[in-house]
C-alpha cells in the first residue's frame, strides 16, 4: 500500500471516529434546544424529533399523560397537553451512546407546573429512557421517583379548570 493511501485510510478512520464523537453532543443540543421551545409553548420541534411510529410510554395513572402514545399524531396530542398544563422542563443531565442507527439517550429530567398567581402545583423529576435510529426518536419512555404528584397536578388542573386537550 502507497504511503498516500495510508494516510487517506488513516484520515477516514480518525474523521468517522470523531464524528462519532461529536454526535452525542450534537443530539443533545438539539434536544435541549427543543425542550425550551415546548417550554415556550411551540411543541412543534419536539415533535419533529419522533419517527413517525414512535412510541412513547408514560406511567400509567389518573392523569391525562397516562400510557402509551403511538406515532406522532398521539406524541403531540401528550406534547399539546404538556405546554397546556403550563409544566416546564429541564434535562440536568444527558448522556448518549451507540452508533447513529442504533443510539440510545439517558436523562435526568426535572419539571414543574406553576398555577395562575405563580405557585407551584407540581414538582417531580424523572430519567428518560429514549432509543434513536438515524437521529429520530422511535421509542421514548419515562420514569418517575414518584407518580403521585401527576395525579395531584390533574386534580389542581381541574380545579383551575385547565382539561385535557382535545
Amino acid at each position: 500500500m502507497r504511503l498516500s493511501s495510508s494516510l487517506a485510510v488513516v484520515a477516514g478512520g480518525a474523521l468517522a471516529l470523531g464524528a462519532r464523537a461529536a454526535l452525542p453532543h450534537l443530539i443533545a443540543r438539539k434536544v435541549r434546544s427543543d425542550l425550551d421551545k415546548l417550554n415556550a409553548g411551540d411543541h412543534r420541534p419536539m415533535l419533529a424529533a419522533y419517527a413517525d411510529d414512535a412510541i412513547l410510554r408514560f406511567p400509567v395513572g389518573d392523569h391525562r399523560w397516562s400510557g402509551e402514545h403511538r406515532g406522532k399524531t398521539a406524541i403531540e396530542r401528550f406534547l399539546r397537553e404538556f405546554t397546556a398544563a403550563g409544566l416546564f422542563g429541564e434535562i440536568t443531565e444527558l448522556h448518549a451512546s451507540g452508533p447513529p442507527w442504533r443510539m440510545t439517550l439517558l436523562a435526568r429530567f426535572d419539571d414543574h407546573a406553576l398555577g395562575p398567581r405563580g405557585q407551584r402545583l407540581y414538582d417531580n423529576r424523572a430519567v428518560l429512557l429514549g432509543r434513536l435510529r438515524w437521529g429520530k426518536i422511535v421509542e421514548h419512555e419515562d420514569f418517575f421517583a414518584d407518580t403521585g404528584p401527576l395525579e395531584t397536578l390533574e386534580r389542581r388542573l381541574r380545579e383551575l379548570d385547565r382539561h385535557p386537550v382535545t
